[in-house]
């Protein structure tokens, strides 16, 4: 009863899942997206103006200790096709002095007014898997249609003393920035002031900036260094509660994030966590940006948004560090540090470790089972090495897994074929006992512990696959290693779902399947998941329940449509796995002389008789038996003679007598 139970819950639950994706997740999607195409086109058609600028953190106040909360609009936003810009990209680039960002990894500039990195892409990374497909576009400038940036400055405390801000237009020492060539913007207030940036950046995603400031003026100045990361528009996520997209950060040590929804909802629109920020940024599914600030000072960092009426939502990510007061002729400089790129697994690993930064390498959302997902990945990533493709990668993992829990399985595989075994003995158990349920029971546990079979047995391996199932799903979802990596064939992304589906002929009658008829649109790769569900299940125990044994045949199909949308990657692990499971069950079965129907298996069939013997085998038997019972002529003398001596004795008594 319980088992049916069990059946009974997961397929009612599977089919509310069903039921929501295709009745209430699928609408709600298309009204989103009619929601979103509305908006931009009234927002495209809006003028950039002075409010999409960021706004610097606010200086602290008299008697502070130095550090305060920061205000601010934008934050950054991941890749958008340049067609999606409100305005000409280029024109926008070209209409203010730059300063060329050129390496290996990403091009891009920085707008010397304002002295603002805000033109960036991403040379490793398309936006499709079509070879002309354009690069990923990180940050882009104000007067597009998402600007996103980031900006370096300092808040005065001291009265009538000018910083540098927005409008600032910058000195460059050199037209290019490039890897081992770093560049020097200058400039000079009013009141004598020199302020200096040096941007130098690594072979990857990370730029190094030196603020510096000398005090050429008459009087004292204080000075809070500050950095910001600004976006404006509310990028459209993946909409899956297992990634976090948003904001991002690790004070004193600890990862803190929150979603774009959350701040939203905050009061004032400013998150400002207490404690010390050793890095704070905004993150999208692949790609993030994130400041780095000078951990030998103290600083605080915050999250902001900001809804100016007329124009699009902003974000912004920054921080202010503590004051630095500058004595006439005294100079004074602050370190900080940008990260503008891909979410690389293992760049994100050299940087948490060389550089200090704690959790940095959780900028990839691995999750509750990050210390399951994140051994998979490098399993998986090394295997790549050797193997040169990630779904072969994913193939000898899941064999390595079969290896490593071999004598569990194999334990489980046992006492399901002894099950299959007693299946005639099951059924006369219930045909005998079939008006007394309680006797029923305990008759089947007095043949389970006789044979010593274990009804559970068959949960056993689908346990050992859920952790494992879970973790791999998260590195094909997460991580950008696996973002657009082929396999073979027609599966080009193992990271999206199979593309030749149903509704669609399998590739030969292409069109825009509708959202609320995607769960149907199931590719190759879940038919053939299904085929080995379905084949697996026929080699284990046919449960008594005419019920039960439909709900069981019915689960192939409905798990067929259920992981038709997942990763191909992951569905290609399931049904690899099934197959082997459907091998090593197999050769179980056959050691142990069961048959896939649960009929017994003659391990030495009967022999035929000899040709040439003209006596049949009954009248061997008839001989055979004679001669058994044929009377010892030794024996019938000594029994004899024992009779004689005895009648001799007893007479010669008598006489005495």
């Amino acid at each position: 009863m319980e088992q049916r139970n069990l059946i009974m819950a997961i397929v009612l639950s599977v089919s509310i899942l069903l039921g929501f994706q295709l009745f209430v997740e699928a609408p709600r999607l298309e009204k989103e997206r009619v929601i979103k195409e509305t908006q931009k086109t009234q927002q495209m058609q809006q003028s950039t103006s002075a409010s999409e600028r960021a706004s610097p953190p606010p200086a602290p106040m008299p008697g502070a200790s130095g550090i305060a909360p920061t205000t601010g609009t934008n934050t950054p936003i991941a890749s958008r096709p340049s067609s999606e810009l409100g305005i000409d990209r280029q024109t926008v680039l070209n209409s203010l002095p730059r300063v060329k960002i050129i390496t290996d990894r990403m091009i891009g500039s920085v707008r010397l007014k304002g002295a603002l990195i805000d033109d960036l892409t991403l040379l490793s990374y398309r936006q499709t898997i079509k070879k002309d497909s354009p690069n990923i576009l990180l940050l882009s400038p104000l007067g597009t249609d998402n600007p996103y940036y980031a900006q370096f400055g300092w808040v005065s405390q001291t009265a009538g003393i000018t910083v540098p801000d927005a409008d600032t237009v910058w000195t460059a020492d050199r037209e290019t920035l490039s890897v081992g060539s770093p560049v020097t913007l200058s400039w000079t207030n009013p009141q004598g002031i020199v302020f200096s940036q040096t941007v130098s950046l690594d072979k990857n995603f990370m730029f190094s900036i030196r603020q510096a400031v000398k005090n050429d003026s008459k009087k004292p100045v204080t000075l809070n260094p500050y950095g910001l990361i600004s976006l404006t528009g509310t990028p459209e996520t993946s909409g899956f509660w297992i990634l976090h997209e948003g904001m991002t950060g690790a004070i004193n040590g600890t990862l803190q994030e929150e979603s774009y929804s959350s701040i939203q909802d905050e009061e004032g629109g400013v998150i400002a966590p207490d404690g010390q920020t050793n890095w704070i940024g905004i993150t999208a599914k692949y790609f993030a940006t994130a400041l780095v600030p000078d951990q030998k000072t103290e600083n605080k960092g915050r999250w902001v948004h900001s809804a100016p009426r007329g124009v699009k939502e902003k974000y912004q990510a920054d921080y202010l560090a503590s004051a630095n007061v500058l004595a006439p002729g005294q100079s004074g400089e602050y370190r900080t540090r940008l990260f503008a790129g891909a979410k690389e697994v293992r760049l994100l690993d050299s940087y948490r470790d060389e550089l200090g930064l704690p959790v940095f390498d959780k900028l990839v959302d691995f999750g509750w089972f990050y210390y399951l997902t994140k051994p998979i990945f490098y399993a998986i990533e090394y295997f790549n090495r050797i193997l040169g493709n990630f779904g072969l990668a994913i193939l000898l993992l899941t064999v390595l897994i079969k290896i490593l829990f071999f004598p569990l399985a194999n334990k489980s595989y046992r006492s399901m074929s002894r099950l299959k075994k007693l299946q005639p003995k099951m059924t006369e158990i219930r045909e005998r006992y079939k008006d007394d349920r309680q006797r029923q029971n305990q008759a089947m546990m007095e043949l389970y512990k006789k044979e010593g079979a274990n009804p559970m047995s068959g949960c056993f391996p689908i346990l050992i696959q859920i952790p494992v199932f879970f973790a791999l799903y998260k590195v094909l979802f997460v991580t950008i290693e696996m973002r657009h990596a082929p396999f073979f064939g027609w599966i080009q992304d193992l990271s999206a779902p199979d593309p030749l589906g149903l509704l669609i002929g399998f590739g030969l009658f292409p069109w825009d399947v509708p959202p609320a008829l995607a769960i149907v649109n199931i590719g190759i790769w879940p038919i053939i998941m299904g085929l080995t569900m379905f084949l697996q299940q026929k080699l284990n125990p046919q449960p008594a329940d005419p019920m039960q044994q439909k709900i069981f045949m019915v689960l192939p199909i409905v798990f067929t449509f259920l992981l038709g949308g997942f990763p191909a990657g992951l569905v290609i692990y399931w049904a690899w796995n099934n197959t082997l499971s459907i091998g090593q069950q197999w050769l179980i079965m056959r050691q142990m002389g069961v048959s896939a129907s649960g009929e017994t298996i003659n391990a030495e069939p009967p022999k035929a008789p000899p040709r040439g013997n003209k006596k049949s085998n009954a009248a061997k038997a008839n001989e055979s038996g004679k001669t058994a019972h044929q009377p010892d002529p030794a024996a019938n003398a000594t029994k004899a003679k024992a009779k004689s001596k005895a009648k001799g004795k007893t007479r010669r008594q008598r006489k005495r007598r």
